[in-house]
């Protein structure tokens, strides 16, 4: 079953030791009050899905469009940095104003979480796609680290969409999936996850369960 997620923010990497001590790698994330702000139903928007709206800012209400200063007015909040839409199943249906935490998670759950990976910049081949360049032998002129060829003769005649070249690498939005909770610390709003996840440090990260192990 769908059901809604949380708006995080990474704090960074870790080591975390199981009761055996066991050594893992893990990364912090950090969540604040997700509080549902607003909600689409089918006979009105054609899907079932919760707007979750977290991460305070210091913008006056004045300073924020209409729609938005409409909805935090109602819910007689702080107007929020980052909104967020997760579709969810008509029995998973929350209430305006209704507060997520760390909790809605649950200890070995396995979640999937996206974020806007970290950009590297205009990288060549050798860095973005892993390739091996061309020889390093006499003959081959300073071309040691090119591409090689990327077109054909005549027919067609050009270079075919998605070839992969050098370009800009990284900064794109990515997916993990099937993550682990190693941990949910309530007291200090902590979520433990178990491996790497996208994004640098203070970046806004969406974890939701995982689309392919329902728990």
């Amino acid at each position: 079953m769908n059901r809604s997620g949380l708006i995080a923010k990474k704090l960074g990497n870790s080591s975390h030791f199981n009761s055996d001590g066991k050594l893992t790698q893990v990364t912090i994330l950090k969540v604040e009050d997700c509080i549902v702000s607003n909600i689409k139903t089918i006979e009105k928007h054609g899907y079932n899905a919760v707007q979750l709206s977290s991460i305070s800012t210091n913008k006056d209400l004045s300073k924020i469009n209409k729609p938005q200063r409409k909805t935090f007015s109602a819910l007689s909040i702080k107007p929020k940095k980052i909104l967020k839409e997760f579709r969810v199943d008509q029995e998973n249906m929350l209430d305006i104003g209704t507060k997520l935490s760390v909790d809605h998670f649950k200890v070995n759950q396995l979640i999937d979480a996206t974020g806007i990976s970290i950009g590297k910049g205009f990288a060549g081949v050798m860095k973005r796609h892993n390739f091996g360049g061309l020889r390093a032998s006499h003959g081959v002129s300073i071309s040691h680290r090119s591409h090689g060829s990327t077109g054909q003769n005549q027919d067609p005649g050009r270079v075919f969409k998605g070839k992969k070249m050098a370009g800009r690498m990284g900064n794109t939005k990515v997916t993990k999936q099937n993550l682990q909770v190693m941990e949910v610390d309530d007291k200090n709003n902590l979520l433990i996850i178990k491996g790497s996840l996208p994004g640098k440090k203070n970046s806004i990260v969406f974890v939701k369960d995982s689309v392919k192990v329902r728990t």
